[in-house]
């Protein structure tokens, strides 16, 4: 919008138009108002002198004074006659003498003479004669010609002074008078024009002096919004313009320097925020959303785009918790549970005040650390603390009411032996769960280390399964209480793994276990061994209850049974599972379950395989 502004001016609204014509304009107003003062004081002494000369001199008056009182008429109108041919005045036309009974008693103009003798029809000199008062006027004939019109009485030289005896007509002509204020008014608006002419040159060189320098520190001003710093303004004199000029050029070499600390600062701050492990947001003075970094756009599941402009508590879903004023005078920790039924994710949320020394708040920085773990490792503690005090407790209960009762006395032998037997089971219970708590902790620690060995690992599930069989082949004390088939499934290819062969035994043992355990009577375990993908896939599948789908994510957690009364009374600790879930990790794969409740579940096994089929690694021995 700026650049558009800048750029878009017609020239008359430049300073290049804009200065000329005011000047031009300000010359005419200046003229026109000397002029028009003048003209009017020029005009009125042109018409007074002009009434002064067509005045009949005193001479006259008196010549047509006398005349008039003449008893002759005759003799006295031929004199009249020559006085008023004597007069000798250009500017007049005409002039008649009327005396006081309103008779012509003479004309200047040779063609009226015919009128001398004859009453006047002018109501104008009858009225000067009748009030004994001068009249003047100007008219206009038909041509449009202005004449001055002047009535003058004249009263008797004796006897009463006061006596009208007649009135003289005089009438002039004023287009000289006004044909040369015309003249002296057409030469003055001829100067006039050629001094706004040239003032207006002038002002042109003025302006352009002005506008030349002003002219090119806008482009280069323009050049430095948009980010260009090269060039610099020509400093053409030594006074105000050249100072600012200067100052330009000394703030464009200030902005970029400045702009560049400024990028160099952006840039940093865009890869700390890139790079942290944490999310930032930060806002205005209105809690709006003004920065997002990815971390906090991955926490909140939100784009860029849709973050921006929205409000801090909308985001965070915290408006019915707090409000931007609490947030402000309070930037106390708050946890914010953004979990799914997929994922689990919670976020500890810290909020600080973005502001100037002097107090005022620009916004709000909050920073979304993931606790999610923390709080995982947390629950886990609480949980395994209640679930080994738990465990423990029941069996030493037990353990305890029995030699309770020993200590009191018992007189059957039988009862006797059976309450050793039951405090030995529970005693030998603890020291398993002990020792699998053990080997955990040896494992969260790292201090198990795996004795690897190259195993055809065909031929060593197999050897486990065998071991199973036997049982069943075994004499009534050692056969089990349910009876249950085996069915492998195994690929014919030889698979050689890296492993540490007493803790693989140890997992297929825990998982076999647990499928005869859960198995019905005469049900049937499939076991099934494939090599995909440089992978080599174990699945144990059994025919029993199954597990929740709700549960199916937990099998592995320490001390979780889906059936806790049953797992107890078939001896359980709980543990099993989770053992072997970190013996499979230890060995860099993963093991997993799937299940269908009453129809049985299966236990997934998968190791990093590599070929060895094609005996390159066997040829140098």
């Amino acid at each position: 919008m700026n650049k558009k502004k800048h750029r878009g001016f017609k020239f008359w609204q430049s300073i290049h138009f804009k200065f000329p014509l005011v000047f031009a304009l300000l010359l005419l107003v200046t003229f026109q108002i000397v002029g028009a003062i003048f003209v009017q004081n020029l005009r009125t002494e042109n018409i007074k002198s002009f009434k002064q000369r067509v005045e009949l001199s005193t001479y006259v008056d008196n010549s047509l004074i006398a005349s008039l009182q003449k008893t002759d008429t005759e003799a006295a109108n031929k004199s009249i006659i020559r006085l008023l041919e004597n007069v000798n005045n250009e500017n007049i036309t005409q002039i008649q003498v009327v005396d006081s009974k309103g008779t012509i008693r003479g004309d200047s103009n040779v063609n009226n003479r015919s009128l001398v003798g004859q009453k006047t029809t002018n109501g104008d000199v009858k009225q000067v004669i009748y009030k004994g008062r001068s009249l003047t006027k100007t008219t206009y004939n038909r041509e449009g010609n202005r004449y001055y019109i002047s009535i003058t009485p004249l009263f008797s030289a004796s006897g009463n002074t006061n006596t009208v005896i007649g009135a003289v007509y005089v009438r002039a002509n004023m287009e000289p008078v006004y044909n040369s204020t015309n003249s002296v008014v057409l030469i003055f608006a001829t100067a006039s024009l050629i001094a706004t002419g040239i003032g207006m040159a002038l002002a042109v060189m003025i302006a352009r002096a002005i506008t030349t320098p002003i002219e090119e520190m806008r482009r280069q001003t323009q050049k430095v919004a948009r980010g260009d710093y090269s060039g610099h303004v020509r400093v053409y004199s030594e006074d105000e313009l050249g100072d600012f000029a200067r100052n330009i050029n000394d703030l464009a070499v200030r902005v970029e320097d400045s702009q560049e600390t400024i990028d160099s600062e952006r840039r940093r701050l865009n890869m700390v925020l890139t790079h942290m492990s944490d999310g930032v947001l930060g806002t205005d003075r209105r809690g709006n959303i003004t920065l997002i970094n990815e971390m906090a756009q991955e926490a909140l599941n939100l784009s860029e785009e849709e973050a921006l402009n929205k409000s801090i508590l909308d985001i965070l879903d915290i408006r019915k918790k707090t409000t931007i004023r609490d947030l402000i005078e309070d930037q106390s920790d708050m946890l914010l549970d953004f979990s799914t039924p997929e994922r689990e994710q919670i976020w500890n949320a810290s909020f600080s005040l973005i502001q100037k020394e002097t107090g005022f708040i620009y916004g709000i920085v909050c920073v979304l650390h993931d606790v999610t773990e923390q709080q995982r490792i947390d629950r886990e503690r609480r949980e395994f603390v209640s679930n080994v005090s738990h465990e423990l407790r029941t069996p030493l209960t037990s353990v305890r009411s029995y030699i309770e009762a020993l200590s009191e006395g018992i007189d059957d032998a039988q009862t006797e032996a059976h309450f050793f037997n039951v405090a030995q089971k529970e005693t030998d219970r603890m020291i398993r769960m002990i020792n699998d708590l053990l080997n955990l902790s040896r494992m969260d620690s790292g201090r198990v280390k795996l004795n690897l060995e190259l195993v055809n690992l065909n031929e060593l599930f197999n050897y486990i399964l065998n071991r199973f069989d036997m049982i069943l082949d075994g004499n009534d004390e050692q056969k089990p209480q349910k009876n249950y088939t085996i069915k492998r499934e195994f690929t014919a290819k030889d698979l050689w793994v890296e492993l540490d062969t007493d803790r693989f035994i140890q997992v297929i043992d825990n998982i076999m276990n647990n499928a005869i355990k859960y198995s019905p009577d005469g049900g049937v375990i499939t076991c099934r061994m494939l090599e995909s993908n440089n992978q080599v896939i174990l699945s144990i599948s059994d025919q029993g209850l199954g597990i929740p789908r709700k549960d199916l994510n937990h099998v592995f957690d320490r001390f979780f049974r889906v059936d806790k009364a049953r797992s107890r009374a078939q001896g359980g600790t709980g543990l099993g599972l989770a053992i072997s879930k970190e013996v499979i990790e230890m060995h860099q794969g993963k093991i997993w379950a799937d299940s269908i409740e009453g129809k049985g579940s299966t236990f997934y096994i998968s190791l990093p395989y590599q070929d060895y089929s094609q005996g390159d690694e066997w040829d140098e021995f």
